[in-house]
């Protein structure tokens, strides 16, 4: 019998949740998806320091020999996930995701100018821009920005999405993907209630499914990959979803199991539900924000903790710099 990554495969497109490049080799995804913390995880792995001292070296260049190496530092963070991201695009045969900025979440126009500076970031490594994914936070200003940037050819995956208010509005914009992180509904619900979930009872799966039947039956382009798992459980109770986007240590869970693996995701069913459409504008996003408890509490808190990745993952460039600074020094003596 085939193994449950195998089976998953062939009905929903497998994405590796990593900056690892070599555990990216090992499972072979489809694509790819990094964030802040991924992304400086992979920066203290000593197989990766070429790739970081790369970009640093070159950042100082940039930047001129008069710039603090916290200068440098802000702007070789800014360009590492782009060098990432291509090492990882050498891999796969899809698409990389690369995240903006989470500390400009709540600012349209910067936003789409950091995204148009990717996007351009990746043309220049003779990367086209049909194989980027920009992550963009589902603040209503993140979901205006890819709005603005799905006209423009540049294509947009919603992160930090939690309520079917941030799903609808990334439908509305016509965004390509979203992103809807379950695990870290799961711990919002098992802290605030106390209880544990399995299955099909698991909050987080039933937010997912919610919003995939939910886009099936209107017949939105926007797919829907789940993200943040904790546990194989909720991935094969979302088996069938458009794209799921698993950790490594995951994946090679489901791939030694080999066992019955249904579809639980089904377009066609779907269709024939009773779901009520729901009108959105910003009063209605704010409305249905301000009552989402889970929704707001982990919109700030996922904000808050990618907005600390990033700045963790300047100080370590920072402090990198200053070793390299340092080696060159002593070998000029």
């Amino acid at each position: 019998m085939a193994t449950l990554l195998e089976q998953l495969r062939g009905m929903t497109t497998v994405v590796s949740d990593s900056g690892d490049i070599n555990s990216i080799k090992v499972f072979k995804p489809t694509d790819s998806t990094t964030n802040p913390s991924l992304i400086a995880a992979a920066a203290e792995m000593p197989a990766y320091a070429p790739i970081v001292d790369g970009v640093l070296m070159k950042a100082r260049e940039e930047a001129g020999s008069s710039a603090s190496d916290k200068d440098v530092a802000a702007l070789a963070f800014k360009e590492l996930a782009v060098a990432f991201g291509c090492k990882i695009l050498e891999i796969i045969p899809g698409r990389v995701s690369t995240e903006v900025d989470a500390r400009i979440s709540y600012d349209t126009e910067q936003s789409v100018a950091t995204a148009r500076e990717i996007i351009a970031q990746y043309q220049r490594a003779g990367v086209s821009r049909d194989r980027v994914l920009i992550k963009l936070a589902s603040t209503w200003e993140g979901i205006k920005a890819a709005e603005i940037l799905e006209k423009d050819g540049i294509h947009c995956n919603m992160t930090l999405l939690f309520g079917m208010h941030q799903a609808v509005a990334s439908a509305e914009a016509q965004v390509t993907l979203i992103s809807p992180f379950v695990g870290r509904i799961l711990d919002w619900y098992k802290k605030d209630t106390g209880k544990d979930y399995t299955g099909a009872g698991d909050p987080g799966v039933q937010s997912v499914t919610t919003i995939y039947n939910y886009y099936k039956k209107f017949g939105y382009k926007t797919v829907v990959m789940g993200a943040s798992f904790r546990n194989i459980g909720e991935i094969i109770e979302l088996a069938g979803c458009d794209l799921l986007t698993i950790a490594p240590k995951l994946l090679a869970e489901l791939d030694s199991k080999q066992d019955a693996l249904p579809r639980k995701l089904d377009p066609a069913k779907a269709a024939s539900m009773d779901i009520e459409k729901i009108p959105m504008d910003k009063a209605t996003f704010d409305k249905m924000h301000a009552e989402d408890r889970m929704a707001h509490d982990k919109l700030k808190e996922g904000i808050e903790g990618f907005t600390k990745a990033l700045e963790d993952l300047e100080k370590l460039l920072a402090k990198r710099l200053s070793e390299i600074s340092e080696k060159q020094t002593v070998g000029d003596r």
